[in-house]
């Protein structure tokens, strides 16, 4: 049985909240104080924040200094319940709560409010956005085991943030490398000069789109429909994908198929023309209407390396292109003309470079791939080890005892 007890935040915490400067002062802001708000309670362990006010701007309202090492946790809006810890003194305002441990450990108490977000929400508030207060958090009931236990559970969370903030790292590193190959293999003033330009239609067999069905997650005969979701940063994810329901399963069409690109059709600005390689056939999925399916163009003188093509259209030159031809006038929704795509004019190397680009630049993805399955098991590490370690189903025995 667990013999830990109970606690209120309340009772292990000192909390309090600031106040905003006003903006029409302008001596308020820009000084050498940061200004920690509730958006950078979104990066969980705040090591820098952009925001500055001035000593006087700190001094005229009510907003309220922290200390490194305070937890936090967002009051209202999109953010409410996310806690962060923060390694560096700075003021608050209203939006953010502090909680200065008493008799908590600073770790446990972030590691407890973020495995319990969800639950927090549901239960301290109801309906539209989701706002907490003082009162609320101070109120929220959590375990309290000793706090020699506590030390040694935040130190075995810690070092799992610590290895998925590496992966993280060492992902975002792997990317920029990637980008900068897209750049130097497709974007090269000396090749471009040479290489000629085909259009789209050229190099593609059509575009094929699939047909708006309905969806439920109780379907259960194994007929999906991707997500527009599907394509993304020029990656294909089958799994981004929902049941088809049993009386739309007769209308779908048009799976995707190996060797083949997805092209985003329509969707927001800043996704519209999102591009991904099929890596094999999908049998039992189907595209919806907002996506296009591209197939190499075969016959006597044609030959495109897809992969290729897919590493050109999601490049930045390559994707920047493709959204320029979106039309609409929706802020939150563009759409790309079949015509003006397949007229887009790429430059096309010979078919063996080609080839060489695609398996330089897929050497790359591959290590991504790695890292990005070894971040998703940690992730799934930290989860179970949270069910586990904060609930005191598991517990860790203190240096130097064996079990």
């Amino acid at each position: 049985m667990n013999s830990w007890g109970t606690a209120t935040i309340g009772s292990v915490c000192l909390t309090y909240s600031g106040g905003t400067p006003s903006t029409a002062r302008l001596d308020y802001y820009g000084g050498d104080i940061p200004w920690i708000v509730s958006a950078d309670l979104n990066k969980g362990r705040i090591l820098s924040v952009k925001g500055r006010i001035t000593r006087l701007g700190l001094e005229r309202s009510s907003a309220k200094l922290v200390d490194p090492g305070t937890p936090l946790i967002a009051l209202y809006g999109a953010t409410a319940g996310v806690p962060a810890l923060t390694y560096v003194g700075g003021a608050i305002n209203q939006a953010v709560l502090a909680m200065v441990p008493r008799r908590i450990a600073a770790e446990f108490l972030y590691q407890w409010l973020k495995a319990n977000r969800d639950q927090i929400i549901d239960r301290y508030t109801q309906g539209g956005q989701p706002n907490l207060s003082g009162a609320i958090v101070r109120s929220i009931e959590l375990p309290l085991p000793p706090v020699s236990e506590q030390h040694r559970i935040s130190a075995a969370l810690r070092d799992v943030d610590d290895l998925i903030a590496a992966l993280e790292r060492m992902i975002a590193k792997k990317l920029a490398i990637k980008q900068g190959l897209l750049q130097k293999l497709l974007a090269d003033e000396a090749s471009l000069s040479v290489w000629p330009r085909s259009r789209l239609s050229g190099l593609i067999d059509g575009l094929e789109a699939g047909i708006s069905v309905r969806s439920s997650e109780q379907a259960a005969h194994g007929i999906a429909v991707l997500k527009t979701s599907a394509v993304n940063g020029g990656r294909f994810d089958p799994t981004e994908a929902k049941p088809v329901i049993s009386q739309d399963v007769d209308r779908v069409r048009c799976n995707p198929v190996a060797g083949s690109l997805i092209i985003s059709r329509m969707n927001t600005p800043n996704l519209v023309g999102e591009v991904g390689y099929v890596e094999r056939d999908c049998a039992n999925l189907y595209l919806p209407d907002r996506l296009w399916l591209a197939r190499p163009k075969r016959g006597k003188g044609q030959q495109v390396n897809m992969r290729w093509l897919g590493y050109y259209l999601s490049s930045e030159f390559g994707s920047s292109a493709v959204r320029g031809l979106a039309t609409g006038t929706s802020g939150s929704m563009k759409n790309i003309p079949k015509d003006k795509l397949l007229a887009l004019e790429v430059p096309t190397p010979p078919p063996h470079e080609q080839d060489k680009i695609a398996d330089t630049v897929r050497a790359v993805d591959c290590a991504i791939d790695l890292l990005r399955d070894r971040l998703v098991k940690a992730r799934d590490v930290k989860q179970g080890m949270m069910q586990q370690l904060l609930t005191g189903r598991v517990r860790l025995p203190a240096k130097g005892i064996e079990t």
